[in-house]
């Protein structure tokens, strides 16, 4: 009988960036502030990105999606960072048209697609048909779980303190503590 191959479905991860940072609770303290700074958006993209890389690691292509539809010179051009895709979304274009359409393209490929979102619109538009979505929250508390698993993975573990008594055979030890005590 001929063993049967099973490809497994190529992974595709979508982000709707601007939305995770405002919901996700790893990301709130950048916002702690009420003056949004480009530094404090600047480090919480940062930090986006790299929570994605490492969330979605081998097991993913990642598509982080922000919206540059109010900026008049975005273009829309991708970018690649640590093998994931980041994006504005072209002038004119919202951040959730353009993961609308990655979704519903993946769909039409036969990607595993998942959307990580928030938006209700968005959630509404894309979930079924082989489209799943994971919260801003849900995402916060993956990555969390990755990281502090990770951590505990490289907590330095104590060596224990050899000895040479612990290396002598016991009926050895037992002579030579004989010979220091009574010789």
């Amino acid at each position: 009988m001929a063993r049967k191959e099973t490809a497994s479905r190529p992974k595709i991860l979508l982000v709707d960036g601007y939305n995770v940072l405002r919901s996700g609770s790893r990301y709130q303290e950048a916002f702690a502030h009420p003056d949004y700074t480009d530094d404090a958006f600047n480090t919480a993209r940062e930090r986006l990105i790299n929570d994605v890389i490492n969330f979605a690691g081998r097991e993913y292509k990642a598509v982080i999606v922000f919206d540059g539809g109010d900026n008049q010179f975005s273009t829309g051009e991708v970018e690649t960072i640590g093998g994931v895709r980041i994006m504005f979304s072209p002038a004119g274009t919202s951040a959730d048209k353009v993961i609308e359409k990655l979704a519903h393209d993946a769909r039409v490929r036969n990607v595993e697609t998942m959307v990580v979102t928030s938006d209700a619109t968005i959630q509404d538009t894309v979930f079924g048909g082989g489209i799943d979505r994971m919260s801003a929250n849900g995402f916060s508390r993956e990555v969390g779980m990755y990281y502090e698993d990770v951590h505990l993975d490289e907590t330095p573990k104590v060596a224990l303190k050899r000895t040479l008594g612990d290396r002598i055979k016991p009926d050895v030890l037992e002579k030579l503590k004989a010979m220091r005590d009574g010789a």
